[in-house]
């Protein structure tokens, strides 16, 4: 298989038992090795207090967005922290959309960078740090 049909394989693997991306709504748009690309639409659930989007939903996307790119390789891989930045609100209907792109992949550790937007306003700046624990979930050992 190629990089990419290891990407694609591996996400479908993992969104068949993604319960919680899925039911915040969220689509994988795009997959290739170290990237990803989700959108989530902000629904009236996901509208707090302020009336803006809750940052923990918006974190939820670009988390889920950084774990379909570490796992791209079909290795499997979890987060071993992370940390994010709240640029702008968010607003009932907005369609938010993470970019995760891989910084550096070294042994089993690795550091995504990824970018949450609704339209052209940058939402939210993201970095997660993965490791990879054994074991391949989309067609045996990597």
């Amino acid at each position: 298989m190629t990089p990419q049909e290891i990407a694609r394989a591996s996400a479908e693997a993992m969104w068949s038992g993604d319960r919680a991306s899925q039911s915040l709504g969220m689509v994988v748009d795009d997959v290739g090795p170290g990237t990803a690309t989700l959108r989530m639409t902000v629904r009236p659930d996901m509208v707090n207090g302020h009336d803006i989007g809750h940052g923990g939903l918006t974190f939820s996307l670009a988390d889920s967005a950084f774990a379909f790119a570490c796992n791209s390789y079909n290795r499997v891989t979890v987060a071993a922290g992370a940390e994010i930045r709240f640029r702008a609100p968010t607003h009932l209907g907005d369609v938010l959309v993470a970019r995760a792109v891989e910084r550096e992949r070294e042994g089993r550790d690795g550091t995504y960078d990824v970018t949450v937007t609704a339209g052209d306003t940058v939402i939210a700046t993201f970095v997660g740090r993965s490791r990879e624990i054994g074991g391949a979930f989309a067609g045996g050992e990597a």
